[in-house]
């Protein structure tokens, strides 16, 4: 009888047993190590969560400023004390000062007060008084005299920090008198302008007759500087009578509005002999004349208001051999005649009044209407924009001025300039352009982000076609035809491909990589059906091959013998390849291109970029793809070869479809990769924002973008708050491609998961 706790040996006697450690020390400690581990995966998850959460709601709240219509706010109505109607308002750039042009010279009134700061005397009136102003812009502008002269004047704002506070002091600066009619006539309608070589004057002096001053200013190096006048009188042959004038920023041309209409365009190139060049209707309605016109920042895009109250931008474009005005936007109209247009100093933006004191803003680009503001009282007379357009004011013919606070940071950010055509100046027709910055202070923002998307798909595209064949092909020969011990050295290299730097790959691609391939392209197109061809002929010789030899290599390794057919047809390509190009592309495939196709070659293209992203994406594919392979159940493949199917036919037909759920979780996270990578297609392709699907043309991505502009980009612009928007709509996109994938995974295996 054996008693507890003793156990027998053969041959020996009973030995006492050790207890089996049942220590509820150790059963705590392991429960509570696992409890914690528990809880570490739980909260590292929430915080991982939390964070992407937090970066969104950062992206969010930079972009919602961007999402904010501009709003103008009342500041109330003074008193200028005028006795007759102004001609002319404008502020300074802190809207403290306002100055008048009223028929008897130029007031100064402070905007809070209401009260007349100062009224210089204009020492070049002579007892004339003033009937008509040139538009106001950011530098001088004329006065035209009841009496036949034109006096230039410029209205400057000191400023200054007496004991730490703002003083502005304005200043009124009067040129020499301009004797345009010396027959005496009043000069009403006027334009002038400082142009390159000296002032140029324009006024009206009869009904349809216009006299042109020009002045020529030569700085001599020794000596005094000599000044040229030349006098010219233009008839114009229409209709009706001037109604407006107005001259481009360099001379070279001038813009009649007629009473009837008509837009006159007089050419000026060649000042001793002005022309008439072109007339356009310019009003929805026949003898509907034109009331207001003025050009925008950069005297490109015309502005014209009529009497019926519409407004509409134009822009001059070659046509043919000549140039002509075309008509850009209509914005929203007005119920009364516009009786003034005052453009901005900053931007594209202007504001029209009609008589009823309706006070619409605009912008350019976009031909849009984005405020309207309302007087509180009618005969509107003047109107201007504050200089840092974060205000306006209107005065009307009893001298009383509104003024209005405009909160108004991003007009150039419309759905329609964001994802649509927009008319920029100097283009032909609508397209979508990126272009953030310029040389000039006048520069047209362009924004479009439908390039940038169009690339980044572009891109993603061409890398797909690359990648996805090569990683899904060999995912399935490794899992289902390679040799284990051979598997065991591939897998491994391919997963640590994924860990190389992808700015090494582009570096590595658009310095090494892109100009290699721009000289063997003809081989590179080539090199599929070569060696293609060559592995089927390899094929054939392999079964021709007695069985005994082919006994010497081991089942799944095979493909080694591929190797060497793979170099020598990739040789042959580029070398078939180079006899191509000198047999029927004359010597040169990129003459041949643009000569019959029509496309061009940058050396930096989506060719390079879908070898070097391919290349990055290949290994995050495979892995996932061959584990999903690896994984179908043993019993599926093992019926499958006991009913006699083949072992392609097993890995076609039943492993393939049972591990298409991860399969295409692998594609879509490859997609993923793709979309977000930044450094390969920042480095492999021209960073030009085309809309081309050509492979031989390069694009700008998304993520690239943000690389390249972000750094350069003022904190809180408009550009700044557009680069983070772009960033939102990469998560966006990701986003939804891994919600669709998610989606179609779970059907797949919900379809399948039953074999």
């Amino acid at each position: 009888m054996i008693e507890q706790g003793q156990h027998i040996e053969a041959g020996g006697p009973a030995i006492p047993a050790r207890p089996f450690d049942t220590s509820r020390t150790t059963v705590g400690h392991r429960l509570l190590v696992d409890r914690l581990a528990r809880r570490l995966v739980t909260l590292g998850g929430l915080a991982i969560i939390i964070s992407i959460l937090a970066i969104l709601v950062v992206i969010a709240a930079e972009v919602y400023p961007l999402l904010k219509g501009p709003t103008a706010t009342s500041l109330g109505m003074i008193s200028t004390g005028a006795t007759s109607a102004p001609l002319q308002v404008g502020v300074d750039e802190y809207r403290e000062i306002a100055h008048l042009v009223t028929p008897s010279g130029i007031q100064f009134v402070s905007l809070a007060t209401g009260k007349t700061l100062a009224t210089p005397t204009l020492s070049g009136l002579s007892g004339a008084s003033v009937v008509g102003t040139s538009a106001a812009g950011r530098g001088p502008f004329a006065l035209g005299l009841s009496n036949g002269r034109v006096l230039p004047v410029e209205v400057k704002f000191n400023v200054s920090f007496p004991e730490g506070r703002r003083r502005v002091e304005p200043e009124l600066v009067v040129g020499n008198p301009i004797v345009l009619d010396p027959a005496g006539r009043p000069v009403g309608k006027l334009a002038y302008i400082q142009g390159p070589v000296g002032p140029v004057t324009v006024g009206a002096i009869g009904p349809r007759e216009v006299a042109l001053v020009t002045t020529r200013e030569r700085k001599a190096l020794i000596g005094p500087s000599t000044r040229e006048e030349s006098r010219q009188t233009v008839s114009l042959p229409l209709d009706g009578e001037i109604s407006v004038l107005v001259l481009d920023g360099r001379g070279e041309d001038l813009f009649v509005g007629i009473s009837s209409g008509q837009i006159a365009r007089v050419d000026l190139r060649d000042p001793a002999s002005p022309r008439v060049a072109d007339t356009t209707v310019a009003t929805s309605r026949a003898g509907t004349g034109i009331s207001a016109m003025g050009f925008l920042l950069g005297d490109r895009t015309l502005v014209i208001g009529d009497e019926s109250g519409r407004v509409s931008s134009w822009q001059l474009l070659q046509d043919g051999g000549d140039r002509r005005l075309n008509k850009i936007y209509d914005f929203a109209p007005h119920e009364r005649p516009v009786v003034a247009l005052a453009p901005s100093s900053r931007n594209k933006g202007f504001i029209t009044a009609d008589a009823s004191g309706t006070i619409r803003l605009h912008y350019g680009t976009t031909g849009e209407t984005l405020v309207t503001v309302k007087a509180q009282a009618e005969g509107i007379t003047a109107a201007g924009v504050a200089p840092k357009v974060d205000g306006l004011v209107a005065v009307d013919a009893t001298g009383r001025l509104s003024q209005w606070a405009l909160d108004n940071p991003h007009p150039e950010v419309t759905l329609r300039s964001l994802f649509g055509k927009v008319w920029y100046e100097g283009y032909r027709e609508p397209d979508y352009v990126w272009q953030s910055t310029g040389g000039t202070d006048d520069f047209e923002a362009k924004l479009s982000l439908t390039p940038l998307i169009y690339g980044t798909l572009k891109g993603t595209f061409y890398a797909l076609l690359f990648a996805i064949p090569l990683a899904l092909l060999g995912a399935l020969y490794a899992s289902q035809f390679m040799h284990p011990t051979i598997k065991g050295y591939v897998k491994p290299t391919v997963e640590i491909m994924a860990a190389l730097p992808s700015v090494v790959l582009g570096f590595i691609a658009g310095l090494w990589l892109a100009p290699m391939i721009e000289q063997v392209v003809p081989g590179m197109f080539l090199m599929p059906w070569v060696v293609a061809g060559l592995v089927l002929i390899a094929l054939a010789l392999w079964r021709l091959t007695p069985a005994r030899f082919r006994q010497w290599f081991k089942a799944g390794t095979e493909v080694f013998l591929l190797v060497p057919i793979v170099l020598v047809g990739g040789w042959l390509a580029f070398n078939l390849g180079g006899l191509l190009e000198n047999a029927l592309l004359a010597g040169d495939y990129r003459g041949w291109l643009l000569s019959a196709l029509g496309l061009t070659y940058d050396q930096r293209n989506s060719l390079v970029v879908g070898f070097a992203m391919g290349f990055a994406v290949i290994p995050i594919i495979f892995t996932i793809a061959e584990d999903s392979l690896s994984n179908v159940p043993q019993h599926l493949t093992a019926g499958s070869l006991a009913l006699g199917a083949t072992r392609w036919q097993t890995a076609l037909r039943i492993v393939l479809p049972t591990a298409s759920p991860g399969i295409f979780s692998a594609i879509m996270i490859g997609f993923g990769r793709a979309v977000g990578e930044t450094m390969i297609v920042l480095m492999a392709t021209g960073n030009t924002p085309v809309m081309d699907w050509s492979i031989f043309n390069g694009f700008r991505a998304l993520s690239a973008n943000i690389a390249v502009e972000l750094p350069e980009a003022p904190e809180g612009g408009t550009l700044y708050r557009v680069l983070f928007l772009t960033a939102l709509l990469l998560f966006a996109m990701t986003f939804l491609v891994n919600t669709a994938a998610e989606l179609v995974r779970l059907r797949l295996r919900k379809k399948y998961q039953s074999l």
